[in-house]
């Protein structure tokens, strides 16, 4: 980085200081005036960045330096050299100070603010799409440009967290978090898991050990596509901003079934953890029950009404099959309930009153399912049921 020498017409000589021409004179008629030593350049260097308090440790060392060579060669400038490694050891100072009383966080959040608008992530907000300079989110900078969410783009912003102070807990543990926290967060953002396309996935900004030690503790969270050099076209924002008030009712019920079919225990076979299995269905059970009552107790547009009075049938059947494999005493008595109370719940089922409410009708394929659940089976993890 360059930097330009101080105003005025009398500058010292040296690498910082331009080359102006000299004026012819004549020969002096006594004798050549005595030469004065050159200035030393790194002396001049070292007080600019002591007055600018910029790279406080860069100004200490060159004015070490600075003062150095002046001894050595005999040249100007050891006051420039002294005021520069001063300066720059009190700015040093004032940086570890900072950094230690939370001064520096102050600070992140004011280039943050002041960040905002000018071409960076810090400028987007929750709903904002925007692409990035390579038009892939693997590996992307703050370096973005906002763009409307009608038009092609690389990434949509649902969600934003910060995480708690402290020490830099490491890249694995920051991808962790964010990795658990933008999955849950999506969920209230594009609330119908049906309606985001087969490639889109999740992905998220977060912050630096560099940008740590400054007060940087944003986790921004995007939806991307998986899909090399694709890209999205519209908003994938489906939530209380451009849901009615029939559809909301639906997908909040969904989510209750979603919420239990999700907490399936995480062993490969029913044998491996019957009393787990046994808990899991109890769960899957109270979830029927609440999210019938919430269809139930709704007042649903004429055309909607049969299908979902349908729908509540199904779910009132199934979450009898439900509660006895909860109480079942063997595998096979367990497998039996579990399996007609399965097939109650198929997302097919739900179709109908899908249409009929304007929501999406293609169920989501995952790639790791043991068996998609009913209108709970709306979700993206690694997919409710065993494998049996």
């Amino acid at each position: 980085m360059s930097i330009p020498p101080p105003p005025g017409p009398q500058q010292p000589p040296g690498p910082y200081a331009p080359q102006q021409p000299h004026p012819a004179w004549g020969p002096p008629p006594y004798g050549a005036y005595p030469r004065q030593p050159a200035v030393n350049g790194v002396a001049i260097a070292a007080l600019v960045l002591g007055i600018l308090c910029f790279l406080p440790a860069v100004g200490l060392v060159l004015g070490l330096i600075a003062l150095g060579q002046i001894k050595r060669k005999g040249e100007r400038g050891k006051g420039l050299a002294v005021a520069g490694s001063i300066l720059s050891s009190v700015g040093l100072a004032l940086w570890v100070v900072s950094l230690a009383t939370g001064a520096a966080a102050d600070f992140w959040q004011g280039f943050r603010d002041a960040a905002r608008g000018e071409g960076t992530a810090f400028a987007l907000a929750e709903g904002q799409c925007f692409n990035t300079p390579s038009g892939s989110l693997e590996g992307v900078t703050y370096d973005v440009d906002e763009v409307p969410c009608a038009q092609e783009h690389d990434g949509e912003v649902f969600a934003a967290f910060d995480l708690p102070g402290g020490r830099y807990p490491g890249d694995d543990e920051i991808t962790r978090v964010a990795d658990d926290k933008c999955y849950a967060l999506q969920d209230d953002y594009a609330m119908d898991g049906w309606a985001l396309p087969a490639d889109v996935d999740v992905y998220y900004l977060t912050p630096t050990p560099q940008s740590w030690r400054l007060g940087d503790r944003e986790v921004t969270c995007l939806f991307g596509s998986t899909a090399e050099a694709g890209t999205l076209t519209g908003s994938l924002r489906n939530d209380e901003t451009t849901l009615d008030a029939h559809q909301l009712t639906y997908l909040k019920a969904a989510r209750v079934l979603n919420t239990a079919m999700e907490s399936e225990p995480d062993t490969e076979y029913v044998e491996d953890d019957l009393p787990g299995h046994q808990d899991w269905a109890d769960r899957v059970a109270d979830a029927l029950t609440e999210q019938a009552g919430m269809l139930r107790e709704h007042t649903w547009p004429a055309g909607a009404e049969r299908p979902v009075a349908d729908l509540v049938e199904d779910l009132d059947a199934a979450q009898k099959e439900w509660a006895l494999a909860a109480e079942s005493t063997d595998i096979d008595t367990f497998y039996e309930h579990y399996d007609k109370g399965y097939e109650l719940i198929d997302p097919d089922k739900t179709v109908t009153a899908r249409e009929a409410l304007g929501l999406a009708t293609t169920p989501p394929v995952y790639e790791e399912d043991g068996g998609e659940g009913g209108d709970g089976g709306e979700s993206g993890g690694e997919g409710s049921g065993m494998q049996v």
